[in-house]
């Protein structure tokens, strides 16, 4: 992503940094081709901070001029290499249940891995979507993790709406 710029904005979880994206989206009119993605920052004070990654150079003025103006304080980069993509090209388009091999041509995901196993899942293998596919740049490469489902499907490994870590207590 050569062109890209970050905002802290103090999020401490994914779901309400999706929301953030989504709203840059809207409110900045951006372009399909880019990126949106939620980071991981650890340390002293964890959060969850958000890059956008315009198609162009002048889009980006544009993205930045927007954040700023909306009072944001911006960054120039990504804070990594491994971001949880949620606005990228397909991602609107990936509904219902799909073949392995229609999820990759009508998206920019690069590949799919399935959890525990080697190799890549058969192209017409079906996968639920759930409407909530974020899969992770690693290596370069737009990665969606999957896991195995019920009667030989596969799902997304990240489920929209997640249990809290100690729900019950």
């Amino acid at each position: 992503m050569p062109y890209a710029v970050t905002v802290d904005a103090g999020l401490r979880d994914l779901r309400a940094a999706d929301h953030l994206l989504r709203t840059f989206a809207a409110e900045l009119g951006l372009n399909e081709g880019g990126f949106g993605c939620t980071h991981l920052v650890r340390g002293e004070r964890p959060r969850v901070v958000v890059s956008l990654a315009p198609e162009s150079e002048a889009e980006l003025d544009e993205v930045r001029a927007g954040l700023v103006a909306g009072g944001y304080e911006v960054t120039e980069g990504a804070p990594d290499a491994v971001g949880r993509a949620v606005l990228y090209r397909g991602a609107g388009l990936l509904s219902g249940t799909m073949t392995v091999e229609e999820v990759l041509s009508v998206s920019v995901i690069d590949r799919v891995t399935v959890l525990g196993a080697a190799g890549h899942p058969h192209p017409g293998t079906p996968l639920v979507t759930r409407r909530h596919v974020r899969p992770q740049w690693q290596g370069g490469e737009l990665v969606l993790t999957a896991m195995p489902a019920v009667g030989g499907t596969l799902a997304p490994f990240e489920v929209p709406e997640p249990t809290p870590c100690c729900a019950d207590h």
